[in-house]
């Protein structure tokens, strides 16, 4: 996969709040992270902390409460409508839920000539021969373009998605978990269509996702959320073969290895209790409250994501 060092996307102390009865709900706090052009760094975690906002904030969905996008050099939060609109056709986003994100009452030819229309790129017999072109290019036939969604099964409503977002020949992609609502047998087959488009088409990924199993075969790069923070982030080499983190650990203990005889050795990190509440986090290391390696210090002050290894990185007291 070609890459060259420059970033295409720049995420830089990023907040995310919402202000709710309870109090804020803190669901991205303080994120940094940088994706090469070319590479695909996956985000991964438990439900609920924070992944999915994260793509949508930098996507636009959501206005971030503080720090910084940058796509290629320029800053993208806060952008005009016409800002926006010049943003949108370079970074696409394909959603969790394939159903959810079709609109019912449209055919799958105008779901994918939308953004086509939008950022009138073809029109007339160009556009119809594009959508065809589209519709090829995920795996499905030119047939289907006058049929409705509910016409098709999970799988391929996921490839209808990847069809629109691909339609403005978008540079970066934000996948929030286009898998998880799939069928294990089907999951592999939109992993590796991704993985042929971007190889075809240089894209970047963000790709966000709490299967780990998958997220090591798309991903270069691998950044662990917990509670609207990054508590690990390296390559997707050396963080199945060498974890830090304690949760990044627990998570990687849950993965089924395919050989009986090694699962079957295998000790399974079971963590206590479940994931804090956003609103009223933990003071200090928001993971404390279940790690079985909780310090003084931990309860004291929120540990830094500091480089403990070449391009290896934790926010973890057991390493400052």
């Amino acid at each position: 996969m070609s890459s060259n060092d420059k970033a295409l996307l720049e995420v830089k102390n990023l907040k995310k709040y919402f202000y709710v009865s309870g109090g804020v709900l803190k669901a991205v706090d303080d994120v940094s992270f940088a994706i090469k052009k070319g590479q695909t760094l996956g985000l991964v975690g438990e439900s609920g902390c924070g992944k999915s906002t994260t793509g949508r904030t930098i996507i636009g969905l959501y206005e971030p409460t503080g720090g910084e996008i940058i796509f290629d050099g320029e800053k993208v939060n806060h952008l005009t409508y016409d800002g926006r609109k010049k943003f949108a056709r370079r970074a696409q986003m394909i959603f969790q839920d394939p159903y959810a994100s079709l609109n019912p009452r449209m055919t799958v030819g105008d779901i994918i000539g939308e953004g086509i229309d939008i950022h009138e790129l073809y029109t007339g017999k160009e556009r119809m021969e594009r959508i065809y072109e589209l519709l090829d290019m995920v795996g499905l036939n030119r047939e289907h373009a006058n049929r409705f969604p509910h016409e098709f099964s999970g799988g391929q409503r996921q490839r209808i998605g990847i069809a629109r977002a691909m339609a403005i020949e978008p540079e970066f992609i934000i996948a929030d978990e286009p898998i998880s609502a799939l069928d294990v047998s089907i999951q592999a087959q939109i992993v590796n269509l991704l993985m042929n488009l971007q190889q075809e088409k240089g894209l970047t990924y963000l790709f966000i996702a709490h299967d780990l199993s998958m997220v090591r075969h798309i991903s270069d790069n691998v950044a662990v959320m917990y509670l609207g923070m990054i508590v690990e982030m390296t390559n997707s080499v050396e963080l199945y073969a060498n974890p830090l983190h304690p949760y990044t650990q627990a998570l990687l203990s849950a993965v089924p290895i395919p050989d009986p005889k090694v699962e079957k050795k295998r000790e399974r990190i079971i963590l206590e209790g479940d994931v804090p509440s956003p609103i009223n986090p933990p003071s200090g290391c928001r993971f404390r409250t279940r790690c079985k390696y909780a310090m003084d210090i931990c309860k004291e002050q929120t540990p830094s994501l500091r480089e403990v290894s070449n391009g290896h990185f934790v926010a973890c007291h057991l390493f400052s």
